[in-house]
């Protein structure tokens, strides 16, 4: 008798839960009608230009990270020549 009473138990709350999570909108006559063609192209208007920003400014991150390294690897390179020109010099000094 106790096994059937916690079945009954456990079945009462299975049922429970699942009314709790079942979604409790209505798609009645009352409920808020549907967006019109014009508002939706307006939408799509404002998805493509907020679209058109992210990528410029993504595009300025990606510049502005160019112009470092590049900046970066030219000084690098002038930095090695000189130490390489310094090398030269001492080899090529001519002898007294």
């Amino acid at each position: 008798m106790q096994k059937l009473g916690f079945i009954l138990l456990a079945g009462a709350m299975g049922i429970s839960t699942a009314a709790i999570g079942q979604d409790t909108t209505t798609t009645t006559a009352t409920a808020e009608p549907h967006q019109s063609a014009k508002q939706d192209m307006k939408d799509a208007g404002h998805a493509t230009k907020n679209a058109g920003k992210d990528v410029g400014h993504a595009a300025k991150d990606v510049g502005h990270a160019t112009k470092k390294t590049t900046k970066k690897v030219v000084h690098k390179t002038a930095e090695k020549t000189d130490e390489g020109a310094q090398k030269v010099e001492g080899k090529t000094a001519p002898q007294q």
